[in-house]
């Protein structure tokens, strides 16, 4: 960044948008810097071998306002290249803030003037006898950059941080993403030290200010870290001990995020690599972590760390240290049930209906015997990948107490049990009946009470009995499976060990007979009373 740039923010008020480059001039001026720079990364060997590194370039340039292409140095390729770099590796949950520091000029005052003039390290030192540098007026200067998800009273924070280490800010430059991010660079002299030890020092309180985002986190870390793991009835809250020798602690430098898949209120979910193996990787924002999320979340990572079978997602480990929270797990690479269903209009042919219901039916089982409850049994929770489905998501599972029931309201309406709905105790038979409506979607590729809202199916589920419509052409065993799953008496509903020999018969059955017509059931979803 060169010392004569304008647009800062911070030493001095940002120029209006009209010197800043803005409407079509800016454009143009961003798509000059675009392609000076790409010229020179060309000519110059800065990997622009890689295919796909204009369409990156261009982004970059794209998202950052006009007055960053007015102020780059476009002659200084590798700077452009490390802006990219901080503000890719500030997208990465696990990084949040970046950072990065180097030498930046020697900068002499011209007293008759008071301008600034600037030259860099190498030329000060070929040419020391220089009378325009006097000892007296040369000053090491340093350029620290910071790339970080764009916050409140973030700026305040960085330059706190740097008049904390004895630094003057020279210059200062901040540009907020499109994309919601900041790109902050400072130029600073004070620092007569070597540049790792500002790196370091610099590492320290980037570390602080993170730490200082996560204010329950701290808080609940630091009961984690000293009690031990136990269940706790009454409160429904698991308590993990953060141990360096947890086999299951992700190291999280080793994970790499690759795509965005699903953005929610409280988390964003992730695929992406851990020791080159595909995965798929949950984090809570930091934002919205409460007290209630963090309970949640120690009850997810203990139960999943118990289980292990080939119909369950598998439980790579888990990021538990704040400030980064997440759950990784292996990918899936077919995605979900229900986004097959309705995002990607898919069916299924009853072979395949019986064969999903029996890989649901098989992870469930082992799961009620290890004594785990889902509590939120529905399509969306069923990934598949190379002819498997597994169940996933234990953001509201528990393990039974010793009376085997609970209570409260907790899963997705449209798959809810009755008895959840109105707040009764319940067992692992409340996943039997969400099991009961998987299947009447595999059945007929169509959301159960689709015609009504959520709140209006689960009202008239409760005081109507009322049920999907089973299809008159649905095979005599299924409907009857489906009737005894939605049974409003828990007592009456079959075990999933039951619910897999039952398949297993109507697999024989169908094989037998040859019967692969697709069941059509397209009717909407309407009364249907169990037996």
């Amino acid at each position: 960044m060169a010392a004569e740039s304008r647009g800062s923010r911070g030493a001095s008020p940002p120029p209006p948008p009209s010197s800043a480059g803005g409407g079509a001039a800016g454009r143009r001026r961003k798509a000059e810097a675009y392609a000076e720079v790409l010229r020179r990364i060309r000519a110059g060997g800065y990997g622009g071998g890689r295919p796909e590194l204009e369409d990156e370039l261009w982004a970059h340039f794209q998202g950052l306002p006009a007055r960053y292409a007015l102020d780059v140095n476009v002659e200084r390729v590798e700077d452009v290249l490390l802006h990219k770099q901080l503000l890719e590796q500030a997208h990465e949950p696990m990084n949040g803030l970046v950072f990065d520091v180097h030498p930046s000029q020697v900068v002499t005052l011209e007293e008759n003037t008071g301008f600034e003039s600037s030259t860099s390290f190498k030329q000060e030192e070929q040419d020391p006898q220089c009378s325009a540098f006097a000892s007296r007026d040369q000053r090491p200067l340093h350029e620290i950059i910071f790339a970080c998800d764009d916050k409140p009273k973030l700026l305040s924070q960085l330059t706190s941080l740097l008049g904390e280490l004895g630094l003057n800010i020279q210059e200062a430059h901040a540009y907020s993403t499109s994309d919601g991010y900041s790109l902050d660079i400072f130029v600073v002299e004070g620092w007569e030290y070597e540049v790792d030890i500002l790196r370091n020092s610099l590492r320290k309180g980037v570390d602080k200010i993170k730490y200082r985002a996560w204010p329950l986190v701290q808080s609940m870390s630091a009961r984690i870290d000293h009690q031990p793991l136990e269940v706790s009835p009454s409160s429904d809250f698991v308590q993990i001990p953060v141990d360096a020798a947890d086999v299951w602690e992700v190291d999280p430098r080793l994970l790499k995020f690759e795509q965005k898949l699903a953005s929610g209120s409280f988390g964003d979910l992730y695929h992406g690599t851990y020791c080159s193996q595909d995965v798929a990787i949950k984090v809570l924002k930091p934002e919205r972590v409460s007290v209630d999320m963090l309970r949640e979340f120690a009850q997810e990572v203990y139960i999943m760390k118990k289980v292990r079978h080939k119909n369950v997602v598998q439980f790579i480990g888990a990021c538990t240290r704040p400030p980064i929270l997440c759950i990784v797990t292996e990918f899936m690479h077919g995605g979900s049930i229900f986004d097959f269903l309705y995002n990607r209009r898919g069916s299924f042919q009853l072979p395949d209906v019986i064969r999903i219901a029996s890989d649901v039916s098989k992870g469930m089982n082992y799961l009620h015997q290890i004594n785990i409850v889902h509590r939120d049994l529905k399509t969306a929770n069923l990934l598949m990948d190379d002819q498997v489905v597994k169940v996933a998501d234990f953001g509201v599972a528990r393990v039974k107490d010793q009376s085997g029931v609970m209570t409260a309201e907790t899963g997705t309406y449209r798959w809810m049990a009755p008895e959840v709905i109105e707040h009764l105790p319940y067992d692992h038979r409340a996943d039997v009946f969400s099991f009961g409506i998987v299947l009447w979607e595999l059945l007929t590729g169509k959301l159960p009470y689709e015609d009504m809202t959520p709140l209006q199916a689960a009202v008239a589920v409760v005081q109507k009995d009322l049920r999907p419509t089973i299809a008159a052409d649905t095979h005599p065993m299924l409907a009857d499976l489906l009737q005894r799953c939605w049974q409003k008496d828990p007592a009456l509903r079959p075990t999933f060990a039951e619910i897999v020999d039952i398949l297993n018969s109507i697999k024989e059955v169908v094989r037998s007979s040859g019967h692969h017509k697709r069941q059509s059931g397209r009717s909407h979803s309407g009364r249907r009373r169990g037996c």
